[in-house]
Order: C-alpha cells, then sequence, then structure tokens
C-alpha cells in the first residue's frame, strides 16, 4: 500500500509519496558522497581541510587552480548535466508511454551533436559557436521530427519512430562530416561526438545552470500535467487537461533542456534513457517524477565520470564512453524485456 504524507501550508496541501521522499534523500546522500570522494580523490589527494581553506580563500595556489579550476567546474557540469539529460528522458518517456521514448534514442541528442560538427568542421567554430550550433541543430531536428510524426496524426508512438528513422540519417551525416574533414576539426569533433567533461570551464557551468533555471520551473508547474498524459490522452482528456497545447509545451521545454546539455558536453549516451527508468523502479510509482528523476541522473554522471577518470589513470576517458559500455548493456536488457512482455 502507498503512503502519503501530505504537506499544507495556507492555500497549498501537498500529497507526497513516503517511498519516493526516502529514495530521493538516499540518491542525494549519495551523490553528495560521490562527489565529495571525486573532488578530494581522484587524482592529487586534497584534503578536506585543505578544501576548505581552499573555498575561504587561502590555500597553495597550484592545490587552489586543481580545485577551482578543474575539479569543481568538472563536477558541477557533470550534475547539471545529468539531471538535464534525466528530466528530458522523463518527459518524453511519460508522454510517449515507452521506456524507449528518450532524446538519444529518437534523434534530439544526434540532431545536436550534428549541429557542432557541422559548425566545427565547415566554419571552425569554437567552443561557444559549436554550443550555439548544438543549441539550433536539436531544436531544428525536433522540428522536423515533429512535422513528420505531424503528418501521421500526430501520435507521440509515432513521433519515436520517427525520431529513430531521423536519428540514423543523422548518424550518417555525422560520419560523413568527419571523414571528410581536415584532420584537427574531425579530431576534434570525434571527440565532442563521444561526450566529454574533459577541459570544461566554469563557463559551461554557467550557461547550462542559467538555461535550467530559466527552463526547470515551468517544465515543474506542468509536471502535474505529464503524469496525466502518462496515463493516456483519452483518460488525460476527461480530467481537464488540454492535451495538444500540454503535450507541445512539454516537447519543447524537454527538447530544449536536452539541447543545452549535450551543447556543454557533447550528446552523452543512455543517461537520458536510464535514469527515469532507475527512478522508477526505485520509487514503485505509477508514473516518473521529474525531481527524483534529476537527482538520479546527476548521481548517474557523476559516478560514470568518476570511473572514466580512475579507470586507465593517468589517462582520463571522455564520460560518454563509460554511459555507452553501460547504457549498451542496459538497452540490451530492455529490449530483452520488453520482447518477453510482450510475448508473455
Amino acid at each position: 500500500m502507498t503512503r502519503r504524507l501530505t504537506v499544507r501550508a495556507p492555500g497549498i496541501a501537498l500529497r507526497l509519496d513516503v517511498r519516493t521522499l526516502w529514495v530521493s534523500g538516499a540518491l542525494l546522500i549519495t551523490a553528495f558522497a560521490a562527489v565529495v570522494f571525486t573532488v578530494v580523490a581522484v587524482g592529487i589527494w586534497l584534503p578536506l581541510a585543505d578544501i576548505v581553506e581552499i573555498l575561504q580563500g587561502g590555500g597553495r595556489r597550484a592545490d587552489r587552480f586543481i580545485l577551482l579550476d578543474l575539479r569543481l567546474p568538472r563536477v558541477c557540469l557533470a550534475l547539471l548535466t545529468g539531471a538535464a539529460l534525466a528530466v528530458s528522458g522523463a518527459v518524453f518517456q511519460s508522454l510517449s508511454r515507452n521506456p524507449l521514448g528518450s532524446p538519444d534514442i529518437v534523434g534530439f541528442t544526434t540532431g545536436s551533436a550534428t549541429g557542432a560538427v557541422l559548425s566545427i568542421v565547415v566554419f571552425g567554430a569554437g567552443p561557444a559557436g559549436s554550443a550555439v550550433a548544438a543549441v539550433a541543430g536539436g531544436i531544428v531536428t525536433a522540428l522536423i521530427v515533429y512535422g513528420l510524426a505531424a503528418r501521421g496524426g500526430g501520435s507521440v508512438r509515432r513521433l519515436v519512430l520517427v525520431g529513430i528513422g531521423i536519428a540514423a540519417m543523422l548518424v550518417a551525416v555525422n560520419s560523413y562530416l568527419i571523414s571528410r574533414a581536415r584532420l584537427d576539426a574531425a579530431q576534434s569533433a570525434a571527440v565532442w561526438l563521444v561526450g566529454t567533461l574533459n577541459g570544461r570551464t566554469w563557463q559551461y557551468v554557467y550557461l547550462l545552470g542559467i538555461a535550467l533555471a530559466v527552463l526547470t520551473p515551468p517544465l515543474l508547474l506542468l509536471s502535474r500535467r505529464l503524469q496525466m498524459l502518462a496515463m493516456g490522452e483519452d483518460s488525460a482528456r476527461s480530467l481537464g487537461v488540454p492535451v495538444p497545447v500540454s503535450r507541445l509545451s512539454l516537447m519543447v521545454l524537454a527538447v530544449a533542456v536536452c539541447a543545452v546539455a549535450t551543447a556543454a558536453t557533447g550528446p552523452v549516451a543512455f543517461v537520458a534513457l536510464a535514469a527515469p527508468q532507475v527512478t522508477l523502479r526505485l520509487t514503485r510509482s505509477p508514473a516518473v517524477q521529474l525531481l527524483p528523476a534529476a537527482i538520479t541522473g546527476a548521481l548517474l554522471m557523476v559516478l560514470s565520470d568518476l570511473v572514466a577518470q580512475r579507470i586507465l589513470a593517468p589517462a582520463q576517458l571522455p564520460v560518454g564512453v563509460v554511459t555507452g559500455a553501460v547504457g549498451g548493456v542496459y538497452l540490451a536488457w530492455l529490449l530483452s524485456a520488453q520482447w518477453r512482455k510482450g510475448n508473455g
């Protein structure tokens, strides 16, 4: 039996699932522990006392550089990117009522990658230019996918199928662009395509943080409508939800969140796919909730980056290599489970 806690304030009454609260708290504590370990122990050891001294304005110059210019921007960007991808994945999986309906499967992150690769290979863009091109590429791809899906009646399930086809085409485009590029541009684009946190500065953290501060509140305000839409469009309509407007608003916001995250790190694979499903199994709730999914995504990203930094130390792998390896196994399991469910 589901236990709920009611929180009341003047004019407001919130019903919170107790298990979800416990799970979210445990995930937050685990994420905090992973962040502390990453900051302290990855590479040169920085004692907590030294870190506190640095944050207060003291400490040695070399230690200040390691902490403030290398480790903190990286771990902060990992948290933000993981949360953003998880929220975007939760929205699309809820709308499509399909665990495969995540932005990295239906082509939105691939479209962002195409925009960035095109800007690097053809125009010689730097980090700022490629970030802008990535956002533009994700939005244009979403418009194309939505436009083609709308011709068949606008079903979100049809959108998933169209998106998979568009994603396959864009992968071919990306490969062609890299094969025709100069060696230095091809190397830069290839590294970006994997998804990486290497060399990221506070500039990326600020840009992604500002974008999420703008985009996340509307998503949270629409989260109740999202849960109703996850029950089916007919059920949502009977409960008074304006289905077309709500669905379009949620998709636009989710695409924007996914695009800005991809612009910061590249197309990190499978976080958007796995985090909502992990959250669903941990909380045992009937629908994916955005805040717990965001915490799960942030934790998965930090842990993946921790593995990427340590597994071949002192060399550092792009975080997308780790998420791709783990996510590939997860995708195979998910497809197998879906097949057994369909034939059970």
